[in-house]
């Protein structure tokens, strides 16, 4: 944490009038006492006792809210690592500009607010649900519809927000230095996170289904086409009485086996798709989801699909399944 330089001055309090903005309502009365614990502080910091010179510097504060006892405060605090009270105070400091302080300490106080900054981080936390509670690391922050703005040190956090008749949403997340954040809250009820989803596109089974159709057709084809071949080999033979059979009516039978063992794939390969894409279609019916508010956006891609293959010993589907 940074701290205070050992030489670093502190600032100094006079009785002011009625004319400067900063002494407007205060009694001089007032002035004194602030300036009576201001000096009993300045006295504590200068020993280094910082705890109890930011305690008389409070007090001081109470009676009169002077630039100067801020800047004091934030050096006594610099060495507490206390770096969100730290800028409060530098800026506290720094809000009438050079004439309660001076030129010297006003840019030490520039120096020092960015100093702390890096050690903090700003975030902006929103929530529409009328009547949610909104907590940050057990603080409480508002009451629903709010809005809180603010620096917190860097580092994991903590945010809670309850509300009757909602799930509660807790989200952790670890901030880096210097980083703004702008956080939604959105509160469900038990109905509103139940999703109906299917495993796949609703198309996909299907596909597979008419695949296996449009292959279980292609056989049938295939086999008619084949009893043709087959039928004129076996007229050509006939009429020859036997003979041994031309190149041309050879052809025939050869033809007619190619496509029927063509046809045979071609029905194995279709039943598979078939089979393949009825389970697929029951998978892939509206199933009901409860989804996780963190994880609502987040759904895993799913694919599926059939490839057939012929091969020398016969048909058969492959399915595969990407994730």
């Amino acid at each position: 944490a940074p701290e205070a330089p050992s030489n670093e001055r502190p600032s100094t309090v006079v009785l002011s009038g009625d004319d400067r903005p900063w002494a407007k309502g205060v009694s001089q009365q007032k002035q004194q006492a602030a300036i009576d614990l201001f000096r009993s502080a300045n006295a504590l910091l200068k020993e280094s006792i910082f705890l109890k010179a930011a305690e008389q510097y409070r007090q001081a504060l109470t009676h009169w809210d002077h630039p100067a006892i801020h800047y004091n405060l934030a050096l006594a605090l610099l060495n507490l690592d206390q770096p969100i009270e730290v800028r409060e105070h530098l800026e506290a400091a720094m809000r009438y500009g050079v004439a309660p302080l001076d030129a010297e300490k006003l840019e030490n106080a520039r120096a020092y607010r960015t100093l702390v900054e890096k050690q903090l981080a700003w975030v902006e936390i929103t929530c529409e649900t009328p009547g949610a509670s909104v907590v940050m690391d057990g603080r409480p922050l508002f009451v629903g519809p709010g809005r809180h703005t603010g620096w917190v040190r860097a580092g994991p956090h903590t945010l809670v927000a309850t509300g009757e008749g909602y799930l509660t949403q807790d989200q952790s997340r670890t901030l880096s230095p210097g980083e703004r954040v702008t956080l939604d809250l959105k509160l469900f009820t038990s109905e509103d996170l139940i999703q109906y989803r299917r495993k796949w596109s609703a198309w996909k089974p299907w596909a597979v289904v008419g695949t296996g159709v449009a292959l279980a057709a292609g056989g049938v084809l295939m086999h008619s086409t084949a009893r043709d071949d087959y039928s004129k080999f076996d007229t050509a033979i006939a009429s020859c009485g036997g003979c041994v059979p031309e190149p041309a009516v050879a052809d025939h039978r050869s033809r007619g086996d190619t496509l029927q063992t063509a046809a045979f794939a071609a029905y194995g390969v279709g039943g598979a798709a078939l089979v393949t894409g009825a389970v697929l279609l029951y998978l892939n019916r509206l199933q009901p989801i409860q989804v996780d508010p963190s994880e609502a956006a987040k759904s895993p891609k799913v694919s599926a699909g059939v490839t057939p293959y012929l091969g020398a010993g016969g048909g058969g589907a492959s399915a595969t399944f990407r994730f």
